[in-house]
Parts: structure tokens; C-alpha cells; sequence
């Protein structure tokens, strides 16, 4: 088993974690409709820092042993997973067939992109 500090495992869980930044940075203000712009735009901002202090080493250190494109691929799978969590639990939305059918066939595009991986 890959331990947690792994070029490959380490990578993912970095990302996972800076999605759940990304996703409250941008989805998260929806709760506060009253708020104002200028303020939520502030605040989002504020968040997404600590996002990019995940992201870019996860990416920096991702890339020894992932390719850009498959860092990029997990990246969005990551995003798509936590994003389904978050729409269904925070912001109280159902997810549909279409949506189910969206999300595999991104899974599909990943799957190729994993295809003919030499490491």
C-alpha cells in the first residue's frame, strides 16, 4: 500500500483538500444572497488562497510521477466529486439521471487518459 506521503497518493489528497477551498469559495456564497458582492468577491478570494497553497504543490509534486494532463484529469475529477457533495448537502440541490450521465462520461474521458500510462 502507497503511503500517504507518496508522489502518487500525496498528490490526490492535496488536491481533494484544495477542491473543498475551491468549491466553498465558489459555490459557498450562494447561502448568503443577501450579502453583498463586493463582499462575498472579498471573501472568496480570501479562501481560494488557501486553495492555491494546496493546489501548487500538489501539482509540484504530482508531477514525478503524473503527467500534466493526468494532474489536470484528477484535478477535475476531484472538483466534480466534492462539487456533487457540496450542491446536494450545502446548497440542498437534488442530483438527476443527466447529471449521473454527465459525470460518467467524464469518468469515461478520464479513463482514456489513463490509457497507455508507462509508470
Amino acid at each position: 500500500m502507497a503511503s500517504l506521503t507518496s508522489p502518487f497518493v500525496s498528490p490526490i489528497l492535496l488536491l481533494l483538500a484544495s477542491n473543498v477551498f475551491m468549491t466553498v469559495a465558489w459555490y459557498g456564497h450562494l447561502k448568503f444572497k443577501a450579502a453583498p458582492l463586493v463582499t462575498v468577491v472579498l471573501v472568496s478570494w480570501g479562501i481560494a488562497f488557501f486553495e492555491y497553497c494546496l493546489a501548487v504543490p500538489a501539482n509540484r509534486i504530482g508531477h514525478a510521477v503524473y503527467s500534466a494532463a493526468e494532474l489536470k484529469t484528477i484535478q477535475e475529477v476531484i472538483t466534480l466529486l466534492v462539487f456533487a457533495v457540496f450542491s446536494v448537502v450545502v446548497l440542498k440541490e437534488q442530483l438527476s439521471w443527466n447529471h449521473a450521465i454527465g459525470f460518467a462520461l467524464i469518468a469515461a474521458g478520464a479513463f482514456f487518459i489513463f490509457q497507455g500510462r508507462t509508470a
